[in-house]
């Protein structure tokens, strides 16, 4: 056993289901900003698209700071008796949660514009830039101090997949059923309903980090005075980036897949029940996306071993953005086969977010090969910042092109503009998709040979 890395129990499902739990709690407050954010602003607080999308993409900018700033005080931290990164978990659960009900209050709705205005921008920056940063950075830094083995973290992988796509199911099917009326034919929104949504969530999301927090163990621990007096400034990692060709690569892949997927989720909330005037298909659809992340999650971690990580990443995003190109050009006006298709797309989305929450940590393990220094809570949080940069991209550039296609309150059933609007939701993911392929395949470093090889040099090193 090396001196560097304290075993209390052996790594198993205990340690699956904690971590599952925690990518739980964190997608209810950010599966409900993600997806709903814009469309509960523009339809129940009468807020233009673009001024939403904005503010959403500045906040996201401020993450920049806020998120690096997080990730070097988790690794100049110091370790407890409960790990590095697991007390951080414990003591932001409260802030986030509250941050993130207060901003869905429908209350709001007939205050001066202005104020609403305000009132989202601090909302969605003390939850997202302060609050959520201080906990997602450890949660996600914690996964490669949980265990060193590469099975063991797609495993990890998978289960922090999947307990996003619960919360995402219970976020995705309960809203569309429980908060949308039927108002002279059409179907709209209800905002105290939301509200009061929200508010559910977040004790939810409470429970689901205090479940992580007792179910998790920290084995893989770092020498502290050693890796302290090594670490440089915020320059120099920047520099380090700059110089890192996985982490480069992953971060420009992380922006580019968020953007294409979250415009997908986003625009959902303006297909179905708009479009398709259909909110129970949209519930109905979220069911099919659990089901296709199950099969995925059935076969991502053996075909992953057999092809790598990358390799498959690669194929299940060509299959994904075939699926939104077929749509574009098909445009059915049966919302069923309209589900029918997503729900291919979603296998094949699901193939790539069962192994992207590993692939950091080949990154990570391939930094302290070429730097000789690890940072797991740096370099996460430079990832972190580039999934929040995608986040921008994608609330800015739906925001943007709502406005452009001219969706307001008032034009939210205008047959013209629900053109536009499933053209932006099909086009933009399809690009996104397509490009990313082309960016794992063709500049990210760490396909299945090098990730070998890597582990294995460090096995040496640590003396395994």
């Amino acid at each position: 056993m090396s001196n560097t890395e304290k075993i209390v129990r052996p790594f198993g499902i205990r340690d699956k289901i904690g971590y599952l739990f925690g990518d739980f709690g964190n997608d209810f407050t950010f599966i409900l900003s993600s997806s709903f954010l814009l469309k509960f602003y523009t339809d129940v607080m009468g807020v233009s698209a673009g001024i939403v999308g904005a503010i959403m993409m500045i906040a996201r900018f401020i993450d920049g700071f806020t998120d690096v700033t997080m990730g070097r005080i988790c690794d100049r931290g110091r370790v407890t008796k409960n790990g590095k990164f697991k007390p951080w978990i414990i003591r932001m659960c409260g802030p986030v949660a509250i941050a993130s009900f207060l901003i869905y209050q429908s209350s709001l709705a007939d205050a001066a514009m202005w104020f609403k205005i305000v009132w989202l921008a601090v909302t969605y920056i003390l939850w997202g830039s302060i609050f959520y940063t201080s906990i997602n950075i450890p949660y996600g830094s914690m996964a490669s101090a949980i265990s060193r083995e590469p099975d063991d973290r797609q495993s990890l992988s998978t289960f922090r997949t999947m307990g996003s796509t619960l919360a995402g199911v219970i976020v995705g099917a309960g809203i569309p059923l429980l908060a949308y009326k039927k108002i002279e034919g059409n179907t709209v929104l209800d905002g105290k309903t939301f509200t009061t949504i929200a508010g559910v969530f977040s004790i939810l999301a409470i429970a689901c980090y205090v479940i992580c927090y007792f179910l998790v163990t920290e084995r893989v621990v770092p020498e502290e005075s050693k890796s302290q007096k090594k670490q440089g400034s915020v320059g120099e990692l920047l520099k380090n980036v700059a110089s890192n060709r996985a982490l480069l690569s992953i971060i420009v892949a992380s922006v580019v897949m968020l953007l294409a997927q979250l415009t997908l989720q986003s625009m959902a909330n303006y297909v179905y029940p708009n479009y398709y005037n259909n909110s129970t298909a949209q519930s109905i659809s979220t069911f099919a996306m659990m089901f296709g992340m199950i099969f995925a999650a059935a076969i991502a971690k053996p075909i992953a071993r057999r092809f790598g990580k990358a390799e498959i990443s690669v194929v299940s995003n060509l299959l994904a953005a075939g699926v939104c190109i077929l749509l574009f050009f098909l445009r059915p006006q049966n919302v069923w086969v309209y589900v029918g298709l997503n729900f291919i797309s979603w296998i094949g989305l699901g193939i790539f977010a069962m192994v992207s929450w590993a692939l950091i940590t080949d990154v990570i393990d391939y930094s302290e090969i070429k730097h000789g220094i690890r940072e797991d809570g740096s370099i996460y949080a430079m990832y972190s910042f580039a999934r929040k940069l995608g986040q921008a991209a994608s609330a800015g550039l739906s925001g943007l092109l709502l406005s452009i296609v001219g969706y307001t309150q008032e034009t939210a059933f205008n047959r013209d503009v629900l053109e536009g609007v499933f053209n932006i939701s099909t086009l933009i993911p399809a690009i996104g998709f397509g490009s990313l392929s082309l960016i794992l395949w063709f500049w990210y470093p760490l396909h299945k040979k090098q990730v070998d090889r890597n582990v294995e040099f460090l096995r040496k090193k640590h003396g395994e």
